[in-house]
């Protein structure tokens, strides 16, 4: 019965006195199984740490070492004098082959994921007011392919007063419906099936995705900490797809020593890069790096989108690029019929001709460094290591081991909270492990409490499996 059920003799697991994986690891693994397969349920009571230790033939010491770790992970609750009980069982980690993804997973849970904008730091006034201002206008017969002229000249002034990208380059700017979209439409109007789309490894997947499902091969490129890796792109490849402010997941700047490398690159090859602006608004030790773009119109497709620093429920972003590119992804929205919805467009249209826009980037680069000392503050205070801190709004905390990151996911669930692995990051085999944590997304009063929970949950891990 619930509650007061205790786990009987027949366990649900076995261990392997001979296997690779210390004792401690198989007993805590196999309890931990039971309960989301549903063999052992919320509320069961569990056997004495003498009572197990005998049971599976190994020390007491094996067994507490089990039970702390899983007490540590907020799968066991001890009751004095009454025993050890299996807490309400938390939610499970949907997983494929290659690691936890993903997949609903937010529910009831407080989010420390990567790429997550601060909804928090949106002024609602100002919101009202663009939302009321963009319905005002009249409904118009035939969409401009381009977008709205308001938001396009929006566009340009934010990347000339942010990110010093100006006119004089001569590109040409066009509204998108985001960046995994524009890759769709640049990989649909400029490639034909089989071309290579090299891409960072572990890398934003949603881009991978738009170019794979146009028909282009992905060729995985490793990064390091100077972001992607140059020397390593196939010279066979039409397109290098980097996020070169602050590399998505591993939060890498590309220095200019490097970017000039890939620039060089791209001429010798006759490749297209596709430079993501992820994060390149917010930065925490020097002023942005110029943008590829501004280097190398020629050679470079600028994107950008407002999902991260407004809201992805708005569905806008942009291309820059030169005319012969924009000209091809138009006549590709031609062919299909395809074209951005003009309602997000107009809302930050409105908010650009407010003035609001202007001063919620100014509320984001106030409220984001406050956010980011906490964080690091707390992770470095369980002797963890962080990198990518010095821009956006999410750290990467390298770990040893894939089973590192599947046990801080899982324990970090355990204790309500979410944390992002790079399993569901890469494009092929696990190579480097660890978390990618963000800190935009929670209230400010939620951030302190869910962060000490997963640097808690991480710190452990790392001593248990060291």
């Amino acid at each position: 019965m619930r509650g007061n059920r205790l786990v009987d003799d027949d366990l649900p697991f076995a261990i392997e006195r001979e296997g690779r994986e210390p004792l401690a690891v198989q007993v805590a693994d196999g309890l931990r199984r039971a309960a989301t397969s549903g063999a052992l349920r919320g509320g069961d009571r569990l056997p004495s740490s003498r009572e197990l230790a005998a049971r599976l033939g190994v020390s007491r010491t094996v067994v507490t070492a089990a039970y702390d770790q899983l007490h540590a992970e907020g799968w066991l609750d001890g009751r004095h004098g009454s025993g050890t009980y299996l807490t309400a069982t938390p939610p499970r980690v949907d997983a494929q082959a290659d690691g936890p993804q993903r997949v609903d997973p937010l529910a009831g849970l407080l989010d420390l994921g990567a790429g997550a904008p601060s909804i928090e730091a949106i002024d609602a006034a100002a919101w009202r007011r663009a939302w009321r201002a963009a319905s005002d206008r009249p409904p118009v017969i035939r969409r401009d392919r381009r977008g709205e002229a308001a938001y396009r000249e929006a566009v340009a002034e934010h990347l000339l007063r942010h990110r010093g990208l100006g006119a004089g380059s001569g590109a040409t700017v066009l509204a998108t419906a985001g960046t995994s979209a524009a890759a769709g439409e640049l990989a649909a109007a400029l490639l034909r099936p089989g071309d290579v789309v090299a891409i960072e490894d572990p890398g934003y997947q949603r881009a991978g995705g738009a170019f794979r499902a146009a028909g282009a091969r992905l060729v995985p490129v490793p990064v390091d900490a100077d972001g992607l890796r140059v020397e390593l792109l196939p010279e066979n490849a039409r397109m290098v797809y980097c996020t070169p402010a602050h590399q998505f997941p591993l939060g890498a700047r590309m220095p200019a020593a490097r970017r000039v490398q890939l620039i060089e690159f791209a001429r010798r090859a006759g490749a297209l890069v596709i430079e993501d602006d992820y994060d390149g608004e917010l930065r925490y030790d020097t002023a942005p790096l110029p943008l590829l773009a501004t280097l190398a119109p020629d050679v470079v497709v600028h994107l950008g989108t407002t999902s991260k620093i407004l809201t992805p429920t708005l569905g806008t972003g942009w291309l820059v690029a030169d005319p012969a590119v924009t000209e091809a992804v138009l006549a590709h929205r031609e062919l299909t019929g395809a074209s951005p919805s003009p309602a997000g467009q107009q809302v930050v249209a409105e908010l650009a001709r407010a003035g609001d826009l202007a001063r919620h980037l100014r509320r984001l680069r106030r409220d984001m460094p406050a956010r980011r000392a906490l964080v690091l503050e707390e992770l470095r205070r369980h002797g963890l290591e962080v990198r990518g801190d010095d821009a956006g709004s999410h750290v990467y905390v390298p770990l040893a081991s894939a089973e590192q990151e599947d046990r801080a996911i899982t324990a970090s669930r355990a204790n309500g909270v979410y944390l992002d692995g790079l399993a569901r990051h890469h494009v092929g085999p696990r190579h480097t492990f660890g978390i990618a944590l963000g800190y935009a997304a929670l209230p400010a009063a939620d951030l302190p409490g869910a962060v000490r929970l997963a640097g808690n949950a991480l710190a452990r891990v790392v001593q248990w499996t060291a």
